[in-house]
């Protein structure tokens, strides 16, 4: 039986009176995808950041098997938790180099010395950064800023991975890139929670999916199963998915 990384139970969020996410459950297995898929504004942000501990939640997250009643940004990211946020918030006066380092800075400060051999890894699996390490990273484009964003994530060798919106505004090209880089991490054994609009990519590369709405979990099961379910077909995978289908084929 595969151990899970992630537990969230009963998960809720408010923005003053407005409940933004209300007890959300959910799991992630260990080097398995799962992902969120949902609407704009059904809460699946909200959800990902209340779990690293960037908004104030009530509910438990339990970690890589300890409970954190009060998830702190800091301590998450010590202990293996990584957000790539949908803004990818690099630093692009920076090289790419530097901001991959800077992934690592956690690590480093407590002692893990293995900086050099996990960019390696990186460039391995992202070329493109490697061949233009020396560039700043605001001249390069939204394809290779979200390389760059997972590649700086993976410096921190996180247990788990989260990512909100990897393929938002990116050409479709890129986009089966990214998808396709997400399937390799998981065969390297990262474990990866994916929010994403692009509901059939999504459903494609995971292993279980949760459907959210007004911020509650409205649907979950299986990603193939729910891949064929119709009410999923009807509200995220019929005719206005076309263009989806496009990018994720």
């Amino acid at each position: 039986m595969s151990r899970n990384v992630l537990e969230v139970k009963d998960l809720s969020v408010a923005y003053g009176k407005v409940e933004a996410v209300s007890k959300i459950s959910l799991e992630v297995g260990e080097g398995k995808i799962v992902t969120v898929i949902g609407p704009n504004g059904a809460g699946k942000t909200t959800t990902l950041s209340a779990i690293m501990g960037l908004l104030p939640s009530s509910g438990e997250v339990a970690f890589d098997g300890s409970i954190e009643q009060v998830p702190e940004v800091e301590r998450m990211v010590v202990r293996g938790m990584n957000l790539v946020p949908e803004k990818r918030e690099l630093f692009g006066t920076m090289t790419i180099e530097d901001n991959l380092l800077l992934g690592a800075f956690q690590r480093n400060r407590h002692g893990h010395r293995d900086h050099a051999q996990t960019m390696e890894e990186v460039y391995a699996l992202f070329p493109r950064l490697k061949e233009r390490r020396q560039q700043q990273a605001g001249t390069m484009s939204g394809g290779e800023r979200q390389m760059l964003a997972v590649g700086r994530a993976l410096m921190a060798k996180p247990k788990l991975l989260m990512l909100d919106e990897p393929s938002l505004g990116l050409a479709p090209l890129i986009v089966r890139e990214i998808f396709r880089i997400i399937a390799e991490l998981r065969r390297r054994g990262v474990s990866i929670l994916l929010v994403e609009q692009n509901a059939r990519a999504a459903l494609q590369v995971a292993d279980y999916a949760y459907v959210l709405e007004n911020g509650a979990v409205k649907m979950q099961g299986e990603a193939e199963m729910l891949r064929n379910d119709p009410r999923v077909i009807e509200s995220y995978l019929g005719l206005a998915s076309k263009h989806q289908e496009l990018l994720s084929t």
